[in-house]
């Protein structure tokens, strides 16, 4: 991603040279990258320090009971429930269990009613590592959005389901065409 981002005068410069260029929503487009790459940054190295992985931090917390209001360790979902949670693939998600279970987060059981199925838990140990992780995790996520007023923040989520919604229906994106040479 970009580390310095175009000025609108550039993009208003470059809208000349190609008409579907809106520049104040590309400016937009480019901002919201940015920071979501900022954000990322600044929970993947939180993470790195405990030696767990997005995908993998992403694996405990949506088998963390507590999320659904299960008691922790009392909650199995199947891989394929997991990858779906997750969204990630199938491939993906095997992945992640395995390197999650070699390091003791989670463990696999056969499925009690589908002995072909499996089902995976967390470990203890995965939610002692929840318990280390989460409340740094929190003091994060409340330091980042500080500068926003708790209703611009509602303003914020407004935006963002919006922006989420058009990007989850791709009937309505329009057709990529191919450049001819």
């Amino acid at each position: 991603m970009l580390k310095n981002l175009p000025r609108y005068e550039c993009l208003l410069e470059a809208s000349k040279e190609f008409p579907d260029l809106d520049p104040s929503a590309t400016e937009v487009f480019l901002h919201l990258l940015r920071t979501g790459d900022e954000a990322f940054r600044v929970v993947e190295t939180h993470l790195a320090s405990h030696d767990i992985t997005q995908g993998g931090f992403g694996v405990l917390m949506a088998l963390w009971g507590r999320c659904r209001g299960n008691q922790p360790g009392r909650d199995a979902l199947s891989p394929a429930a997991l990858a779906e949670h997750t969204g990630v693939t199938r491939a993906t998600m095997t992945g992640l269990v395995d390197t999650l279970e070699r390091d003791g987060l989670v463990r696999r059981h056969p499925d009690p009613a589908d002995r072909r199925m499996v089902t995976v838990e967390l470990t203890r140990e995965g939610e002692s590592l929840l318990e280390r992780i989460l409340p740094e995790h929190f003091r994060q996520m409340a330091w980042l959005m500080a500068p926003l007023t708790e209703t611009e923040r509602k303003t914020f989520v407004g935006l963002l389901a919006k922006l989420l919604q058009r990007a989850a229906d791709p009937a309505e994106a329009p057709l990529a065409t191919a450049s001819t040479p």
